[in-house]
């Protein structure tokens, strides 16, 4: 049997927001592909093999036959051209900008939260401390820029699932899953982004232990 040309290279302990989002596109598109792990503690990112592969020598890093790319946003992008099928962008150009703005925003901004709530939370049920000042105000302007684009408490953010619903789910799980104070309606939104299969997979991965 021909393996699968595509790989992806994500941590290995699964914890990575960005490696999870190329993952689900991944699976969402139903491509086949192998999964490989690089562990970040011991440096292996930092390993000429990996060098050589990896421009950014970063997690996650996707091998399409004798093509890598990383960068979680390029990689999704990428993938959506090329296998466009099954797409995990909306078709309208402006949803999909604002898809795109979404997914730019959450990866660039909200460093507190990304600070004082890191995926541990999320994925090994770490519990932290409250938030510090900084990091409130953070946690508030990520609930008041997702109450605005879930005005009405729709499903999705635009009509349709997205990769982006993917992204906010997470940035908000950070909070929810702590038992920080998130409104009633944000929480049922990431709760059903996470039910999907492709999400549960990656939620239910075997991780090493801590």
């Amino acid at each position: 049997m021909n393996r699968p040309s595509l790989r992806l290279y994500v941590d290995a302990q699964f914890t990575s927001p960005y490696a999870m989002a190329a993952f689900v596109t991944l699976r969402e598109k139903g491509l086949a592909f192998d999964t490989l792990t690089v562990d970040l503690d011991t440096a292996q990112h930092q390993t000429p093999a990996f060098a050589q592969l990896s421009l950014t020598r970063r997690v996650p890093t996707l091998v399409d036959g004798d093509f890598a790319l990383s960068e979680s946003s390029a990689i999704c992008e990428y993938l959506e051209q090329v296998y466009p099928d099954t797409p995990v962008y909306p078709a309208d150009p402006k949803q999909r900008a604002r898809a795109r703005q979404v997914q730019a925003w959450l990866r660039s901004d909200l460093l507190p939260i990304r600070q004082e709530r890191s995926t541990l939370v999320v994925f090994y049920g770490q519990s932290m401390p409250p938030l510090s000042p900084v990091a409130q105000v953070a946690a508030n302007t990520l609930i008041n820029a997702a109450q605005v684009l879930l005005a009405g408490n729709p499903a999705y953010l635009f009509g349709q699932w997205s990769i982006a619903d993917v992204d906010l789910a997470v940035m908000l799980n950070r909070l929810i899953l702590n038992g920080d104070s998130v409104p009633a309606e944000l929480v049922d939104y990431a709760q059903r982004q996470w039910q999907r299969p492709a999400v549960q997979e990656w939620v239910n991965q075997r991780r090493p232990a801590l």
